[in-house]
């Protein structure tokens, strides 16, 4: 089954957007909680694989769906929720990944959590721009309006994990 990012780049690009977001305000949750590195790798793949999953089922059943309303087979739904659950999963894992090193190389510092918004910043500019060269649109407009996106969620999730570390 090959897959064409230009073909499924509205799958690409929700799924890729959506698995650095939603990983990533784990990881920002945590932190700005101050809980446990070990909480991020845990909550982060539990995120990044059902996240996904379920992520990839919705656009098949969306596609289905909209298949059958329009009695018409254009788009293969399965091809276009691999798109989405590839894409998830990749970037999704970019801001776990230095969490995933810190936990080999037995290191928790605050470094990882730097090099995790570092990452992520650069994932979402990355998916903006590549969405700006395949639609022949502004490259960096694209991407900074992802990255601006990317970040106030970043930041919301941040402020949660902060205000509710009483409980914690």
């Amino acid at each position: 089954m090959r897959i064409h990012i230009k073909k499924y780049l509205p799958e690409f690009v929700y799924g890729g957007i959506d698995g650095a977001v939603t990983t990533f305000a784990i990881v920002a949750g945590v932190v700005g909680a101050s809980l446990s590195p070990t909480i991020i790798l845990i909550l982060g793949f539990a995120n990044v694989l059902a996240d996904g999953f379920s992520m990839g089922i919705s656009n098949f059943l969306s596609q289905t769906s909209e298949n059958d309303l329009r009695d018409d087979t254009r788009k293969n739904a399965r091809k276009t929720s691999l798109a989405t659950f590839i894409s998830f999963v990749i970037v999704g894992l970019i801001p776990l990944s230095p969490y995933i090193v810190g936990a080999i190389a037995n290191y928790a510092g605050d470094a990882l959590f730097v090099w995790s918004t570092l990452l992520t910043l650069v994932a979402f500019y990355w998916i903006g721009y590549m969405k700006g060269i395949f639609t022949h649109g502004k490259k960096h407009r694209a991407a900074f309006q992802t990255l601006a996106m990317g970040t106030a969620a970043a930041l919301i999730s941040y402020i949660v994990g902060y205000a509710l570390s009483f409980v914690a």
